[in-house]
């Protein structure tokens, strides 16, 4: 039977440019969108089908405006990038020889749609090729849907129904009920699919629920019944025509011979090297896929896209593995691992907590393509015999001692672990690609391995859930069967090996980025996981009593606000909080939700509770609710049975700066300047016979700003030692120092730190509550006193937009994606962020250093000494009491020495029984 493939074309542009990393060629333009295309039409071409057409809207007006002048109206306009791809897309349909429809009058859904049952009523098999639910209701014998994108299909009654909760013939009714959010579409309130369909299956068709829609009690009745008037309107404006009047027919659209000279010039532009290579063609230069405000032409491609992996079929191809289950080839394994000059190991287990995991397995690659699975525990019936994992772990020990030999893995960190408390010690862990990914680029959301697998190799991961299944059914790693371990594991080593290969050529290209990966963060991996380890005590008494104090006052909260709203209200939810405060206080909405709706978040209360006291009322609630949730309440459940101890996991991959985050729990944002807060911080503990030691870095992002800027005024106070926001004020205001007032401290604080976050005259107004204008005169002062600063941040802004990126001193990068792009907000956002990274980056990689030196000192001291948390530019420590004089030298030295900046690093330090004392 002939085979007809009509392919949504708008659809899947949009969906590829979302979809896809923002990629560029090599002359920097955008080409995520056209990628993701062109691997579609290649895929649907292979196919051979007899005829086929690329649908796209056409501009202008179309008869569902004419219906409804609001259909449409609330999307945004095409993004630059996007519109740049129209013209190349359509140039690569003509050159494979597709043709392209488009019908002014009509939508693109509407042409598909004719064709799809002319071509099905004439005896022609019909696949429309979209990810638009829409087509659903077209769906019959002979036509289907698919999604190339994510593989779905839908192709009868049944498909259809499993998706949709309603065969075909019911779609249409479906979405009028439901609406359409995106073409701006109102369907019933609260009425998603599950209710939609519910209706139906019970009246049959829209006319049914509408009929009855008087039987439908509660809320969503009422919502229903103040619908029904525009029901029909939905209805028509949902519907796919089918009658559209068009020149041919299926049988016209006929593949054309393809223009391969106009197809080998079009791939080579947009760096399509895998497409190329189909064609006979020579392969262009890698893509680089346009990462946060890339320089072009600087010749840096930090990562490749999907593309580049076909350059190196060694990096793609599929990988040879094998279990290691007898004597013999664990004697094997341990001889390739001593030639060796590195491998990539990574252990399996069974939880996801290394403090509690146990070791179920290992794998090792000392060669791209081929791994081995050493297994080690796993447990179901039937099970093949394993070798006894203490005494392979024995065997192995000498290996993973040996500093001389480098081992490299994907977050490591967690590997180190689960190794330490089985009795292996690893020295000698020389490379990390999750690192070596962050370093190179640190905007990037995901350094996981199966998203750096598929960026950088074009690799596609065996998931998790494949072999241990999902949810409620899911197995632990024990209970996987072996062939399919086997296949998992040694992939991770195997693919973590390929990945090492290819960004560890892309650190050497950019030295100054090496140097930060060599020099800050690979060390930090093992002093990390040292903390971690050593984890701190907590008085879970004390948390337990601020738990039913929180409880007190959280119930006084509730009390005070249920008198000033006049009634009872739940404070947990937003929807009868939007209700009070704006239906009937008619409060302003100052700020919105993405859907329109008053947004009841905390800036939004912030900026109306001068308006009325419940909004503070409300704020004062959560503040204790969250305190209680995150700290008091959880923070008991989280000590380890084994150790007595909280263990905080860092991230060193979480924040795009360079600063460490912290999770299980997040120790980061303990409010430190409320009396709550500080509380807690008193359930933080020493031992007995032992101390805390605070010591934090002062005003170090200060500090680093009078570096940068090499402002004189501000390089004089504090190499003069004086409270540096007393000296702004004096120089601001034109007063001695012992003339400062409290209020103009507090001014110049607001500035110094203000102006590094990119705070307005508007936002400096709103702190200080002071007018605009006086706001934006305490700013042009500070300039007047400290010109360099102004100069800094103007030539900051001037090489960020040149280069699209900032440094920090040490050489770390942050690409800024909008800083010569996107709307004003965007450019505006991206230029803030310009200024601060490199005072926060180079902040955090001085922590960082001096918590690699702190480590390095402590190792000969760890029976008296432990460095158990880092917060913001603190460390805190847990030692003997007559050991704490020396280590307060010893640690404040190696603070204030790990960078040397034109004014000097000033570390405060405390001692107490608790981590508030010592504070």
């Amino acid at each position: 039977m002939p085979r007809l493939v009509l392919i949504d074309g708008s659809s899947y542009l949009y969906r590829a440019f979302h979809a896809l990393p923002p990629l560029t060629n090599a002359a920097g333009e955008p080409t995520g969108a056209l990628f993701g295309v062109v691997n579609m039409l290649r895929a649907t071409l292979k196919e051979n089908p007899e005829y086929v057409a690329f649908v796209v809207d056409a501009p202008g007006k179309t008869f569902r405006d004419d219906l409804y002048p609001l259909y449409k109206a609330n999307r945004a306009a095409m993004p630059d990038d996007l519109r740049a791809q129209v013209l190349p897309m359509c140039e690569i349909v003509q050159a494979l020889g597709m043709p392209i429809l488009r019908i002014d009058g009509v939508e693109a859904d509407d042409v598909i749609g004719t064709l799809a049952l002319q071509a099905n009523a004439d005896g022609i098999e019909v696949t429309i090729s979209t990810g638009d639910k829409d087509f659903a209701q077209l769906v019959r014998p002979g036509l289907a849907l698919v999604n190339t994108m994510s593989g779905s299909r839908m192709d009868s009654d049944e498909t259809v129904f499993d998706k949709f909760g309603v065969k075909p013939g019911q779609i249409v009714d479906l979405l009028a009920l439901m609406g359409d959010a995106v073409d701006n579409v109102p369907g019933v309130e609260k009425c998603g699919p599950k209710t939609a369909a519910k209706w139906l299956a019970e009246y049959g068709t829209l006319e049914g629920v509408m009929a009855h829609a008087a039987e439908i009690k509660g809320k969503i009745g009422d919502n229903l019944r103040a619908a029904l008037e525009r029901l029909p309107l939905n209805r028509a404006l949902v519907t796919i025509k089918t009658d559209v009047a068009l020149d041919g027919n299926a049988q016209s659209l006929g593949m054309r011979e393809r223009d391969t000279d106009s197809l080998r010039q079009l791939y080579q532009r947009y760096g399509f090297n895998q497409a190329l290579k189909e064609l006979g063609g020579e392969v262009a230069g890698p893509v680089a896929e346009k990462e946060p405000g890339r320089a072009r032409g600087n010749g840096f491609v930090a990562a490749a896209s999907m593309e580049t992996a076909a350059l190196d079929p060694a990096l793609s191809a599929q990988g040879e593995y094998e279990a290691v289950l007898t004597e013999e080839q664990l004697g094997a394994l341990i001889g390739a691992l001593q030639r060796a000059d590195e491998f990539a190991f990574d252990s399996e287990t069974d939880s996801l907590d290394p403090m509690q995991a146990n070791l179920v397995g290992l794998s090792f690659s000392v060669e791209p393509g081929k791994a081995v699975y050493l297994p080690l525990a796993h447990e179901y019936p039937g099970v093949p015999a394993q070798l006894d994992r203490a005494k392979t772990l024995t065997a192995l020990s000498p290996l993973f001692a040996d500093a001389g030999k480098k081992k490299l893995g994907q977050h490591g960190k967690y590997d180190l672990h689960v190794l330490r408390r089985h009795g292996v010690a690893v020295a000698g862990y020389a490379d990390d690609t999750m690192l070596e990914s962050f370093v190179l680029n640190s905007g990037s959301s995901r350094h996981d391995m199966d998203s750096l697998a598929k960026r950088y190799l074009g690799y596609d991961t065996i998931k998790y859930e494949q072999v241990a299944g999902k949810g409620a059914k899911q197995i632990l790693f024990s209970q996987v069967a072996l062939d399919d371990a086997t296949r998992y594991a040694a992939e991770d080593a195997d693919v973590t090996l390929r990945l090492h290969r290819a960004l560890s050529s892309k650190l050497a290209a950019e030295p100054g980025l090496e140097s930060v990966y060599r020099e800050i963060e690979m060390p930090l991996v093992p002093v990390l996981e040292r903390i971690e380890a050593n984890g701190v005590m907590i008085d879970a008494d004390e948390l337990r009593r601020q738990s039913a104090d929180l409880s007190k006052r959280m119930l006084i909260a509730q009390q005070k606000a249920t008198e000033l709203a006049g009634r009872t209200f739940n404070l947990d939810s937003p929807k009868q909080l939007q209700a009070l405060l704006f239906d009937e206080l008619k409060l302003p909405a100052v700020l919105k939700t993405p859907t329109g709706q008053p947004s009841t978040n905390e800036e939004a209360l912030e900026a109306i509770a001068d308006q009325h006291e419940l909004p503070r009322v409300i704020l004062e609630y959560r503040g204790l609710a969250k305190l209680r949730s995150t700290y008091t309440d959880k923070l008991p459940e989280m000590v380890n049975a084994q150790t007595g101890r909280v263990h905080t996991s860092y991230h060193q991959a979480g924040a795009a700066t360079g600063r460490l985050s912290s999770s299980d729990p997040n120790l980061q944002n303990i409010p430190i300047r409320t009396d709550d807060g500080r509380r807690i911080r008193r359930a933080f503990v020493a031992p007995p016979g032992r101390k805390l030691i605070a010591c934090d870095y002062s005003q170090i992002e200060l500090r680093i700003m009078a570096h940068l800027s090499e402002d004189p005024g501000l390089v004089r106070a504090f190499e003069s030692g004086v409270d540096v926001h007393k000296a702004t004020a004096a120089e601001v205001f034109g007063r001695k120092l012992e003339e400062v007032t409290g209020n103009e401290r507090r001014a110049a604080k607001a500035i110094n730190f203000g102006l590094m976050y990119g705070m307005s005259a508007f936002g400096l107004a709103r702190q200080l509550g002071i007018g605009r204008g006086e706001a934006q005169d305490y700013i042009a002062l500070y300039f007047s006193r400290y010109p360099g600063v102004r100069d800094y941040m103007e030539r900051t802004r001037q090489q960020a937009r040149e280069q699209g990126y900032v440094e920090t001193v040490f050489g770390r990068r942050l690409y800024l994606d909008y800083i010569n792009k996107g709307t004003q907000g965007q450019r505006a956002g991206a230029e803030r962020a310009a200024i601060n990274a490199p005072m926060q980056g180079t902040a955090a990689d001085i922590i960082k250093r001096a918590m690699i030196a702190v480590d390095a000192w402590l190792v000969d001291h760890a029976s008296r000494a432990l460095m158990i948390l880092q917060v913001h530019d603190e460390l805190v420590f847990e030692a003997e009491q007559d050991f704490v004089e020396t280590l307060l030298r010893e640690v404040t030295g190696r603070m204030a020495g790990a960078a040397n900046l034109s004014v000097p690093l000033v570390v405060d330090s405390g001692v107490g029984d608790n981590w508030d004392e010592a504070h």
